[in-house]
This record gives C-alpha cells, sequence and structure tokens, in this order.
C-alpha cells in the first residue's frame, strides 16, 4: 500500500504524491491536449499533421488525398462493372454514332464502293423527313399512354396486395411474375389469338363478330398498349408493394384513425414516402415503352397497314434493313437515344428542385 499511495501519477513532477488519502486520482486523457499556460500548446498556424491531428495530403492543410479519405474503395468494387458496361454498351453507341456520320449502305457493306464521310448530312435529310416526325409524335404519345397506365395497374395491384390475404396474394404474384417472365414474341402471339377476327375468344364474348382490332391504327394501338401493359405491370406492382411493406404500421395506422381514405393515404403518406422507388419504376417504365419493337412488330406485321403503326424503334428497323439504309437507322438510334436521356435528366431535375432525395 505504499508504494501505490506514493507512486507519481503520468505528467505530474517526480515526487508528488497521488491525490487523496491513498486513492489515485483520476488519469489524464491523452486526447485532451496540454494544459493552458504551459507552453506546450500548437501555433496557431501549424499544420494539423503530427501529435495535434490527422496527416493532410503532402503538407497541405485542409486537404486530404482521395486515398486518405477511401475515395478509391467504391471505384474499385465497381470497375469490373464499369469494364462490363464498357464493352456491351459504351463500344456500341460509339459504333451508332460513328456510322450516323458516314454513308453507309448495302454497297458499302459489300466492299463495292468506299465509305464517305457525310458529317450532318444524314440528320439532315432525316429531319426533313415528313413521315419521321409523324412517327415520333405517334411513338412519344404511344410511350406516355403505355407509361401511366403501367404505373396505375402497377401501383393499384401494389396497394391490393396488402389488403387480401396471404393465398390470394401469392396466386396474383405468381400470375403477375408468370406475365414478367414470358417472352415478348410469345405473348404478342398470344394476345393476337385472343383477338383474332375468326378463332379469338374476345370476339365471341363481347358479340364484335369478324370485326379486327389491328386493322385500324387506334385500335391496334390499343392492343399493343394492353399486351406492353400485362407484361410490364408486374415490375411496377413488385416493386411499389415492396416499398409499402417497408413503411411503418404505425403511419397508416394514424391516417386510417384520422379518417383518411384509401386514394388519400395513398395520395398523402404512401406516394410521397415512394417517391423514390416510384422515380425509378417511372424511368425504367419511360425507357422501355419508348423503345418498344417486338409488339409492334408482331402484332401489326411490321408497322400496320402503309406503316401507320410505326414507331421510331420499327422505323429504324425497316430504314436500316428493309431499305439498306444504315446511315438513316443509326441516325434514327441516335436521336431516339438522346431524347431519352433529356427525357430523364429533366425529370431528375425536376425532383431535385423539389429537394427530394433520389
Amino acid at each position: 500500500m505504499s508504494r501505490m499511495t506514493n507512486r507519481s501519477l503520468p505528467g505530474s513532477a517526480p515526487g508528488t504524491a497521488a491525490p487523496g488519502a491513498g486513492a489515485p486520482g483520476p488519469a489524464p486523457s491523452l486526447m485532451a491536449g496540454p494544459r493552458p499556460g504551459t507552453g506546450a500548446e500548437p501555433a496557431k498556424n501549424a499544420p494539423s499533421g503530427g501529435p495535434w491531428g490527422p496527416r493532410t495530403g503532402r503538407g497541405k492543410p485542409g486537404r486530404t488525398s482521395p486515398l486518405a479519405r477511401g475515395g478509391w474503395t467504391p471505384w474499385l468494387y465497381l470497375a469490373p462493372a464499369l469494364v462490363v458496361i464498357g464493352g456491351l454498351l459504351v463500344y456500341p453507341v460509339y459504333q451508332l454514332g460513328l456510322i450516323s456520320f458516314l454513308e453507309y449502305t448495302q454497297a458499302q457493306v459489300s466492299g463495292g464502293e468506299p465509305t464517305t464521310f457525310q458529317g450532318f448530312g444524314n440528320y439532315a435529310t432525316l429531319f426533313r423527313d415528313e413521315q419521321f416526325w409523324q412517327v415520333l409524335l405517334a411513338t412519344v404519345v404511344f410511350a406516355a399512354a403505355c407509361v401511366v397506365s403501367t404505373l396505375a395497374v402497377g401501383c393499384a395491384l401494389a396497394v391490393l396486395l396488402t389488403r387480401v390475404r396471404a393465398v390470394p396474394r401469392l396466386a396474383l404474384m405468381l400470375a403477375a411474375l408468370g406475365a414478367w417472365a414470358t417472352p415478348a414474341v410469345t405473348g404478342s402471339t398470344v394476345w393476337l389469338l385472343l383477338f383474332d377476327p375468326d378463332f379469338g375468344p374476345v370476339n365471341r364474348v363481347l358479340g364484335l363478330g369478324d370485326h379486327s382490332w389491328t386493322y385500324d391504327r387506334f385500335s391496334a394501338f390499343a392492343l399493343v398498349l394492353l399486351e406492353v401493359v400485362w407484361c410490364s405491370f408486374p415490375f411496377v406492382m413488385v416493386t411499389v408493394y415492396a416499398g409499402i411493406r417497408a413503411v411503418p404500421s404505425e403511419v397508416l395506422e394514424a391516417a386510417s384513425l384520422d379518417g383518411a381514405s384509401q386514394w388519400r393515404v395513398w395520395r398523402s403518406v404512401l406516394a410521397p414516402m415512394l417517391r423514390p422507388i416510384l422515380v425509378v419504376v417511372t424511368i425504367q417504365s419511360v425507357i422501355w415503352d419508348f423503345k418498344v419493337f417486338t409488339q409492334i412488330y408482331v402484332m401489326t406485321n411490321g408497322g400496320g397497314i402503309a406503316g401507320q403503326n410505326l414507331v421510331l424503334n420499327v422505323y429504324a428497323y425497316q430504314k436500316a434493313f428493309a431499305s439498306s439504309q444504315y446511315s438513316l437507322g443509326s441516325a434514327i438510334g441516335v436521336v431516339m437515344l438522346l431524347i431519352l436521356l433529356a427525357v430523364t435528366l429533366v425529370y431528375l431535375r425536376l425532383l431535385r428542385k423539389q429537394g427530394e432525395e433520389l
């Protein structure tokens, strides 16, 4: 005991006894720094390295290297995916843009004529084509109708999944996932058989006789829209349903106790909380529906009578492969890419102005 009571504390003068009658005093904090007035304070303009703080990049105060901040770690994890995306996406887009600036027809493909640089000549030819603007307008209207219908059906069924019991919920999800997993060619063929004027059950049930759904322009677009919504709503339904399940039940119970209807609960409670998820499914639906090809090509036999049901993707296919004007087809592809990028960026910018975190 005598040794313990006479032992000096760290930082005290030699020979100084411990405070108290034999009880050890509190140990000084190693992070507290020197006591004021001892002359050991760091200079005001001294760099923050050494014992006074974490070291910064190469003696420059206030700056830290990306490696010290761990800034390279996310890029190292993303590197394999970026390499794959670069090979599967960046290079084809580069080739698409390159061909759109060249004169590239069947003569150049076969080697009969040399490839020449056209600059923006292909785009000028495309923009002077009246059919291009008609097809562009039809594509925008059709894609907007598909997006709105898909989101409405998917969100309504997602809310329905939260209201039904386990067995009906499982049956609905399996049926929806079956529609989602069906290939586009198979689904389009099945819908054509359902609405066939001679053997289709839909005309018999509705009493329409031998009415042809693909003869008229608007009925053909409506038929394709139904098929697109049928194969697209499961993605929205499952995604939104997962988001609803993550919402605290206390919030929904409080809204119900306040007398809010189901529509008011969705509009004022669920939709604001699910906005990041709705942004993702909306952008994804815009991209999918704007570049619809298989459904239009199969169900309208390549674009309908006299091209009345053409969309940009089918129009580009006809220009590139049916007419062997590969440069014009590539120019249409570049225009589609720029439109999708512009729509996505504008949509995200509007959301950021509203203060939404994505």
